[in-house]
């Protein structure tokens, strides 16, 4: 999984200082408003608000725009009704793509991607195509240049509810439940461990190899999806190995 972690945290690092900022917020703000509509307000009792926060503040979103949004997600405040759609497909050399949609107009939204599959060179499949390739997991990432020692990363998220920790060429990798997570982040706080990211993902359960002729064409799709309004979340299965991967960046 070199290639899909790597992809990982290079997005986490450039989004620290993308132009596109206003279009980050916009997601974290809108998985938080959907996360209070859905399981209420009350960060303590609704998981899936701690974690959308918690991104929201790892995004440097204001509190009191993340207090906003939940407000419009419990009805306190007027809001924007948003619907969740998921959409699976195939790029370049057989790579599954997963991507999760939050949208407020379900036809732009399946017209945008169905044409951004198409564009480029990916193929739009039916419900279930891909997603039993991929688990839903917590995910955390460390850098190594923190100075973070793995026995001391494995007894702290062991004993928070870690199911695995991971060496990644320069990051380590907590893999959680995605109900660990918010513990997992809690002891790495308060044993001062600093990460790039911590964050419910979808892992792959097996990866596929790409070459240098089918990379670009992978990344340019996986961007072009990421880039789209309507899109939360993109999830990919490429192994790309890192000497090609820094040459697309």
């Amino acid at each position: 999984m070199s290639g899909h972690s790597k992809w990982a945290t290079t997005k986490h690092r450039k989004a620290a200082v993308d132009a596109k900022r206003g279009k980050l917020f916009a997601r974290l703000i809108r998985g938080v408003e959907v996360a209070a509509r859905e399981g209420g307000g009350n960060i303590g009792g609704n998981p899936t608000l701690a974690d959308w926060v918690a991104k929201a503040r790892d995004g440097s979103v204001p509190m009191d725009t993340i207090e906003r949004a939940i407000k419009r997600g419990t009805g306190e405040l007027e809001g924007v009704h948003y619907e969740h759609i998921s959409f699976e497909g195939y790029a370049s050399a057989g790579v599954a793509i997963y991507v999760e949609s939050l949208t407020d107009n379900r036809n732009r939204a399946v017209s945008a991607v169905r044409s951004i599959f198409s564009k480029h060179g990916g193929n739009l499949g039916d419900p279930g195509c891909v997603a039993w390739m991929f688990e839903r997991k917590g995910l955390v990432l460390i850098s190594r240049e923190g100075g973070a020692q793995e026995d001391e990363l494995l007894t702290l998220a062991l004993e928070a509810g870690a199911e695995d920790l991971r060496s990644e060429g320069d990051t380590w990798e907590i893999v959680t439940l995605p109900g660990q997570l918010g513990e997992v982040r809690a002891a790495l706080d308060a044993a001062g461990v600093k990460y790039e990211s911590a964050e419910t993902t979808m892992i792959p359960t097996s990866t596929v190899e790409v070459g240098r002729e089918s990379a670009g064409k992978v990344v340019r799709l996986v961007e072009a999806l990421e880039d789209c309004d309507d899109v939360q979340d993109v999830y990919a299965n490429f192994d790309i190995p890192d000497e090609v991967l820094a040459e697309i960046d």
